[in-house]
């Protein structure tokens, strides 16, 4: 087995916190149970933010960022996982308090494992990583709360990123009448090849409206936070509920208790990071079921690792459609 490795590890320095390549051993990775061979990661919106040093997301230095990785078993001191099981993680800690995904090998615990359903290759399962698995849980909410019939109106704000594009298909294959908020007109084509039937201007939903607005919508998936998560509420219909798993826009939440006493609104909170495992099969049952492998294509592309400081810029500035697949062997 080869004892050195690539990764993109964080470190504290004099400038603050910043990323680069290095090659590491075996023995710099944690002591756990489960050794596997990654073969891809991804980039979410707080990789973007560890990699760049805001919020400090690591926690300890020097730590190998990535909060996704999908790979193979190579060795487990766990009878659960053998050699050769495909394996994903999501969250968990990794690129805070852990050794995460950006890198060609890493140590994990045997309880953050989920199998990769077969319907997924290697790169579908890191393309899917946090944000489409944040998707799936937010949908699995929003239907598990009873908000959705056939032919619900249903928003998705940050249509156009990670999140929202798994939510906008995993929606529009339930049969939901999917309308997606973006700021990027240009994505329009591309956000209805997903589902999407209407559109909302992200600047709509970011300026300040009213306590209680036009009833529109019987479900949202939010991932943009602050004021569009206060208009959203606003809009959200009787019995409605609003999943909320982001803060790309802000982590304020200055709005009024109108939505929820007077019409019965429900804001379900998305803990993707430390979800039991029972959410996370759920979601996951939901994605191979509901997320055609024709989708997740349209909205994937692969980088290199070499690339992930330029790309952590990209996603903060919102300038990234989609899912990128960090590819750590290029």
């Amino acid at each position: 087995m080869t004892q050195s490795f690539n990764a993109m590890v964080i470190t504290d320095t004099d400038k603050g916190q910043q990323a680069e390549l290095r090659t590491m051993t075996l023995d710099q990775l944690d002591d756990l149970d489960v050794l596997v061979e990654v073969a891809f990661s991804t980039i979410n919106y707080k990789d973007g933010m560890a990699l760049t040093g805001r919020n400090r997301i690591a926690r300890r230095s020097p730590l190998i960022g990535g909060i996704d990785l999908a790979g193979t078993v190579i060795e487990s001191r766990n009878p659960e996982w053998k050699s050769g099981d495909r394996v994903t993680v999501n969250g968990w800690g990794l690129s805070e308090r852990f050794h995460g995904g950006y890198t060609q090998k890493q140590r994990v615990k045997a309880e953050w494992l989920v199998r990769i359903p077969d319907v997924f290759s290697l790169q579908d399962a890191a393309a899917i990583g946090t944000a489409g698995y944040t998707a799936a849980l937010c949908v699995d909410a929003l239907v598990k709360w009873g908000a959705l019939a056939p032919q619900s109106e249903v928003l998705v704000t940050g249509a156009a990123g990670g999140v929202g594009s798994v939510a906008v298909s995993l929606l529009a294959a339930l049969g939901m009448k999917v309308t997606a908020s973006t700021g990027r007109p240009q994505t329009h084509a591309y956000l209805r090849s997903l589902g999407a039937t209407a559109f909302v201007d992200r600047a709509e939903l970011d300026a300040a409206g009213a306590p209680a607005q036009t009833e529109r919508w019987a479900g949202v998936v939010d991932s943009v936070g602050s004021t569009t998560l206060v208009n959203a509420l606003a809009q959200t219909a009787r019995g409605g509920a609003v999943s909320a798993c982001g803060l790309a826009g802000g982590a304020d939440l200055n709005g009024t208790v109108i939505p929820f006493i007077l019409r019965g609104v429900a804001l379900l909170g998305i803990d993707s990071v430390l979800a039991p495992m029972e959410k996370r099969l759920s979601a996951w049952s939901r994605l191979a079921a509901d997320l055609a492998p024709a989708k997740l294509a349209l909205m994937t592309r692969v980088e290199p690792m070499s690339r992930l400081p330029e790309l952590a810029e990209d996603i903060l500035a919102g300038r990234i459609q989609g899912r990128v697949v960090i590819d750590v062997n290029a």
